[in-house]
């Protein structure tokens, strides 16, 4: 597989629609085994704790803690609850919630919150055009025009919040200072994707919160500004950590979760990846099973001018889980 295509030379493409009566299926494309098996026990499931979210570090990064590899029983947890999930909005909606009926296009408002040290670039203050270009990565990588599969996913940017604040300044990944911020910031419902830029601490790129039934003013990602398109950061510049942390926001984890053996990322088109891959190393493959390591995955770790695409398998469980946890 070759390197991803320039951004300025993307195609337009289509967004495939799906049946949400396969969504609802535990036996929907993208949906190992091993989450079919836990549908018998989801109602006895609590509710995720609001620990699992996910940072993506800095190749050579020294982040003191790296939170977006979940343990297996975490894993199990969150995929018992989207299943959990389901069963009560079909229930709630009626049998035709699990009906034959297409559905379109989701698209997502999103809300930028630029979180400046003070009015200068190095301060935080990045242009209006790198958040723009930042919507269009986005719009290009879920749309598949990029080369991977298309997801039902498209984004339109609905404001850009700009707030000086120090106290805010670098965003501390878990620290009370990130709570007062997004708890004063947060816009919106469970459809509304607010995304925090600025500088970030522990040379970390970028972190993001996983769907729950029940919002609360944590929902969202928060990426490094240098990050957008454009930016200053080497190898991470164009676009693609909003692209991957959105991805958790959707409820996909990393390709390398669970390494080599389990269900690893609760996805049946994903080849099972020991650890992450940086750079980007053709030909990687550290695993037995079959397939070389998804190193132009979205969700691993290589640098932006070597990912490109999302899986059908991931396209489908995104879906889902926006049917589950986020749409109206």
């Amino acid at each position: 597989m070759g390197l991803r295509p320039n951004l300025l030379t993307r195609r337009a493409a289509g967004v495939a629609s799906t049946t949400l009566a396969l969504l609802l299926s535990t036996a929907a494309v993208g949906v190992t085994p091993a989450a079919a098996a836990l549908a018998g026990h989801a109602e006895e499931c609590a509710t995720p704790a609001d620990t699992h979210t996910d940072a993506k570090v800095k190749a050579g990064g020294t982040a003191k803690h790296d939170p977006n590899e979940l343990t297996a029983a975490q894993v199990r947890e969150r995929d018992a609850d989207l299943v959990a999930a389901l069963r009560e909005r079909a229930l709630r909606n009626g049998p035709e919630a699990a009906g034959p009926a297409t559905m379109a296009t989701v698209t997502i408002p999103v809300i930028v919150h630029v979180i400046q040290r003070d009015s200068t670039r190095a301060g935080g203050n990045i242009p209006d055009s790198m958040i723009t270009s930042q919507i269009n990565v986005l719009n290009q990588a879920y749309s598949g025009a990029t080369g991977g599969a298309p997801t039902a996913f498209a984004f339109q940017l609905q404001s850009i919040n700009r707030v000086t604040n120090p106290a805010w300044y670098p965003i501390v990944y878990g620290s009370s200072a990130e709570r007062s911020m997004k708890t004063s910031l947060r816009q919106g419902g469970k459809n509304v994707l607010n995304m925090y830029l600025g500088e970030l601490s522990d040379d970390l790129l970028g972190w993001a919160t996983f769907p729950k039934r029940k919002l609360d003013s944590m929902d969202g990602v928060v990426v490094l500004g240098e990050s957008l398109p454009s930016g200053t950061a080497t190898n991470y510049n164009q676009g693609d950590t909003g692209t991957h942390e959105v991805g958790h926001w959707l409820n996909l984890y990393h390709t390398f979760q669970g390494g080599c053996s389990g269900s690893g990322d609760s996805v049946s088109d994903t080849p099972a990846e020991s650890s992450p891959a940086y750079q980007c190393p053709t030909g990687r493959d550290t695993c037995s099973t079959a397939g070389a390591d998804p190193i132009h995955n979205f969700m691993d770790y290589t640098y932006d001018s070597c990912m490109y695409e999302f899986t059908a398998g991931q396209a489908a469980r995104m879906i889902t889980a926006w049917n589950a946890y986020r749409a109206a």
